[in-house]
């Protein structure tokens, strides 16, 4: 074996982003124009990134879903010197990866049980903030991160936007199961009126079964999924939904995220963002940045300085 392909087998490096001298992604490049979706969940995620994701926040969690490498994009953009100090934790393999090919530091949530921020997808989120989540079978991992962070974000496109949860995100609530339990867990989701076909004629609850793979879908943690559709009644109360189900002897976490997100960011078709806050205020930002700025914080931010600086006896300026 030559020594060229022995040095090269050692270690993966990823590939740097080009960056100006001061350590962000060049302002000259024009970043390219997406599909009306696709921009709308990169719009969302770096209007979330801008907001909850400052200079202080070391420990952040990246979850799961379509919008989230987004969310890695802009916290790169953000430069080499803001992400020298940070960790960042994953939510399954999806942002393990992301992380790693990114270049920033993979943290493990056995060191680092308390994060400042975690961002996320969601499959649908309601007027009230409730959100579906595991589509892509990592609802467990997410709901720890979630449950960790003092900020939990969710991003999305104007899609997920809805006013009863099931009103778009037809399949059910993802359901993670051991793989022994899963048929009486089935069994009492009947019992609970979980629908055995769609008002669309489709199927409905089911344990969920792979794609070009011989059966069942297996979650990183080697469980089972479940998804289970609900009449609007249940649909429409979401957390007594969560308690109910979660009491099922086998079930080992649900799909619904109730009573936990700071905000939710949706990108619009018309290059808005729309941001629903967990206080009841919506807000609308017009533009988003092609890049970061960081020389001034978001309104999140820039709360905690105020209250900082009160403590102090200082005072917070604009600049």
């Amino acid at each position: 074996m030559s020594s060229s392909l022995s040095a090269g087998a050692q270690s993966f490096v990823p590939p740097s982003q080009p960056t100006t001298s001061n350590n962000q992604l060049p302002t000259s490049v024009q970043l390219p124009k997406l599909e009306a979706v696709e921009g709308a969940k990169r719009l969302a995620a770096f209007a979330a990134v801008d907001k909850h994701v400052g200079l202080k926040d070391k420990i952040i969690g990246i979850g799961s879903g379509s919008t989230v490498p987004y969310v890695v994009d802009r916290i790169v953009a953000q430069g080499k010197e803001a992400n020298k100090e940070r960790i960042f934790l994953p939510t399954g393999f999806q942002s393990k990866e992301l992380i790693i090919k990114a270049g920033l530091t993979l943290g493990d949530v056995d060191q680092f049980p308390q994060l400042d921020v975690t961002i996320d997808g969601a499959d649908e989120v309601d007027n009230d903030l409730h959100a579906i989540k595991g589509g892509g079978a990592c609802q467990l991992r997410e709901k720890v991160l979630a449950e960790a962070a003092t900020t939990w974000v969710i991003v999305a496109d104007y899609r997920k936007n809805s006013k009863v949860l099931g009103t778009t995100w037809t399949q059910g609530i993802p359901i993670e199961v051991v793989p022994f339990a899963y048929a009486t867990v089935l069994s009492s989701l009947a019992r609970m009126g979980s629908l055995s076909k769609l008002p669309n004629g489709k199927p409905g609850l089911a344990l969920r079964m792979g794609v070009k793979k011989a059966g069942p879908v297996v979650s990183d943690n080697g469980n089972f999924i479940i998804d289970a559709p609900f009449g609007e009644d249940w649909m429409r109360k979401p957390a007594e939904l969560l308690k109910t189900i979660k009491l099922i002897t086998g079930v080992v976490e649900v799909g619904l995220f109730c009573n936990m997100a700071r905000a939710a960011f949706f990108g619009n078709e018309d290059g808005t963002v729309t941001v629903r806050n967990n206080d009841g205020s919506t807000e609308s930002i017009e533009s988003v940045p092609d890049v970061p700025d960081l020389s001034q914080p978001g309104p999140a931010k820039k709360a905690q300085l105020e209250q900082e600086m009160k403590v102090s006896g200082g005072e917070l300026r604009d600049a």
